[in-house]
């Protein structure tokens, strides 16, 4: 069984691309930035993995994802190979989606989009970014696992 689920945020916006055939079909890459779940000093605290959505899955990306979303994906690991122009073998490895959820509701996007530098708009001084209207919560990073209630 070749079955991968990941859950991470998007690096930047879906490279769209149609193929040349009669049909036309949408091919989607993007890279995912997954937290790893413990980490050592001096190692980074994500891994960035390319993800591909082929067909309606690829328009749906193309159309709906954006840079720093956050999305559950799942699909089949895949492993290429090329020789490149030096004629040394080249590996590619990459998750072909089956499934894209969203994993953070669209007010709490916007809300983190808006509060980020990168995206914020220049507003009147002493006001405040608006205060999200969905019913998530944001957990305290500096918890270890055994301090969650869960």
């Amino acid at each position: 069984m070749n079955k991968v689920v990941l859950m991470g945020r998007l690096t930047k916006d879906p490279e769209v691309r149609y193929s040349q055939s009669a049909e036309p079909l949408a091919i989607a890459k993007y890279t995912l930035a997954v937290n790893r779940r413990f980490k050592k000093e001096g190692e980074p605290d994500a891994d960035f993995i390319n993800c591909t959505a082929l067909g309606k899955a690829g328009e749906f990306a193309e159309r709906y994802l954006k840079k720093g979303m956050m999305v559950c994906v799942s699909g089949r690991l895949q492993i290429r190979s090329y020789e490149d122009k030096n004629q040394q073998r080249q590996y590619f490895t990459e998750i072909v989606l089956e499934e894209q959820d969203f994993a953070e509701s669209k007010a709490s996007f916007e809300n983190r989009r808006q509060s980020e530098p990168e995206y914020a708009p220049s507003a009147p001084s002493g006001q405040g970014a608006p205060k999200p209207a969905d019913d998530f919560y944001s957990i305290d990073q500096s918890l270890d696992d055994e301090d969650l209630p869960f």
